[in-house]
C-alpha cells in the first residue's frame, strides 16, 4: 500500500503565513475564514482552535508583518555600531518601505486596527533608543515621533482614502476627480499635472511614491539633525 501523505500541521503561524499569501494575491477582501481554510486544505472551524475571530485574523496578519519589518530591520543593522544615528534611521525606515512595497494592503489595514501590535512597541523603542543615544533630549526624542508619524513603518499616511482597510485610492480616479474640478481648484489641478509619478517610482497608495518618502524622511531628519546641534 502507498504511505499516506503527511498532513502538516495546523498552526497559528501557518494559518497567518497563508492569510499573508491570500492578501497578497488578491487583496485583504478576498481574507475570509472560508477562503483561508479552503487554501489550507482544513475546514473553516479548524481556525478558530487559533484565531477566535475575523477581527483576530486581521490583528495577527498585522502582527505577522511587523515581525517582518522587525526582522528586516535586525537584517540589516551588520554595520549599526558605526553608523550615525542618521543613517541608521533612514536605513531602517527604508528597510520596512521595502517590506510594506512587498504587501501594499498593509497600511490600510494597520490603520483600522483597534489595538497596538505588540511588536511595534519594541519597534519604536529601538527608535527612541537611537535618538537618544545621538545625544537627542526626552522631548526632542518625543517630538520627533510626532514628526515622523507613519514613516518608521514605511509609508506616508494618506489622508484621503476611500478605505480604511487595505485600499488605496486610484491614481486615475483621483486624477479624473481633479480634471472634473480644474476651475475651482487650480492650483492642485497644475500641482498633480505637473507631478505625475514615474512608472519606475514604487508607490503606496495615490501620493505616496519612493522619491517623496525618501525626500520627506531626509527633511525631517535633517531638520532634527540642526536641532540636536
Amino acid at each position: 500500500m502507498a504511505a499516506k501523505a503527511v498532513r502538516q500541521p495546523l498552526s497559528r503561524e501557518r494559518v497567518l503565513a497563508a492569510a499573508v499569501a491570500l492578501a497578497d494575491a488578491e487583496g485583504v477582501k478576498a481574507l475570509t475564514m472560508r477562503r483561508l481554510a479552503a487554501d489550507l486544505g482544513v475546514e473553516a472551524m479548524s481556525l478558530y482552535h487559533h484565531l477566535p475571530a475575523k477581527e483576530a485574523l486581521l490583528d495577527g496578519v498585522v502582527e505577522t508583518v511587523v515581525a517582518e519589518i522587525g526582522a528586516a530591520v535586525g537584517g540589516n543593522s551588520t554595520n549599526g555600531g558605526n553608523e550615525d544615528w542618521r543613517t541608521r534611521l533612514r536605513r531602517q525606515f527604508l528597510a520596512a518601505r521595502q517590506i510594506m512595497l512587498r504587501h501594499p494592503w498593509v497600511p490600510g489595514l494597520l490603520g483600522s486596527r483597534r489595538t497596538i501590535p505588540v511588536g511595534l512597541y519594541a519597534y519604536y523603542d529601538g527608535i527612541v533608543g537611537t535618538l537618544l543615544g545621538a545625544g537627542f533630549s526626552h522631548r526632542l526624542a518625543h517630538r520627533a515621533m510626532h514628526a515622523f508619524g507613519s514613516l518608521p513603518l514605511g509609508f506616508a499616511q494618506e489622508i484621503f482614502s476611500p478605505s480604511s482597510a487595505g485600499g488605496s485610492m486610484e491614481d486615475d480616479v483621483a486624477e479624473a476627480d481633479l480634471a472634473a474640478m480644474a476651475e475651482a481648484l487650480p492650483h492642485l489641478t497644475a500641482m498633480v499635472a505637473t507631478e505625475i509619478h514615474d512608472v519606475t517610482d514604487p508607490t503606496l497608495g495615490w501620493c505616496d511614491g519612493q522619491t517623496e518618502f525618501e525626500f520627506t524622511l531626509d527633511l525631517l531628519l535633517d531638520g532634527l539633525e540642526r536641532l540636536r546641534a
